[in-house]
């Protein structure tokens, strides 16, 4: 009789964990459905998006001359302080972001979108940004003249021009 009553108190157990692991799943899932998002640029989809630590490692394997075709899913470190014409995004390491950039300035970012989540598509490839573009996206980002005299050399930037771009709302 023991072992009865042991054995119903186990399988009770089992049954209660595998309802709320599907519970749990169904939230999951449902939140996702929910997300909305604003679209810039072409029609993209949220399907088939990479994470940014995986658009991290790709921006790795790239040389100069190189470029790829991407999708991936961030956050905005920064927006144009002027027009919205382009983008620093994250990466996942704090000390690098990339650049974006819109094809054909076909469209704008909010000049308020600075730490939205988005998925952007688009062209990557790394480049040489010369000093006198540095100072040009210093200003425009709004820093002050003292900063932007301290930028003296070109930078190796991890790049992106965009054809579309998702913001969730």
């Amino acid at each position: 009789m023991r072992l009865f009553k042991v054995f119903v108190g186990v399988l009770l157990i089992s049954l209660v964990s595998c309802k709320n692991e599907q519970q749990k799943k169904e939230v999951e899932s449902t939140d996702k459905q929910e997300v909305s998002y604003l679209s810039f640029g072409n029609e993209i989809s949220e399907n088939d998006v990479i994470s940014k630590n995986e658009m991290a490692k790709k921006f790795e394997n790239l040389k100069p001359g190189d470029t790829i075709d991407v999708k991936f899913e961030t956050a905005i470190n920064e927006v144009c302080k002027s027009k919205g014409c382009w983008m620093k995004v994250d990466l996942g390491d704090e000390s690098q972001d990339a650049l974006v950039k819109f094809k054909d300035y076909g469209f704008f970012m909010p000049l308020n979108s600075d730490n939205k989540e988005i998925i952007v598509e688009g062209r990557a490839f790394i480049e040489t940004t010369s000093v006198e573009e540095l100072r040009h996206l210093a200003k425009d980002g709004g820093k002050s003249e003292e900063e932007i005299a301290k930028i003296t050399e070109p930078e190796r930037s991890l790049s992106l021009v965009s054809s579309g771009v998702l913001m969730k709302k």
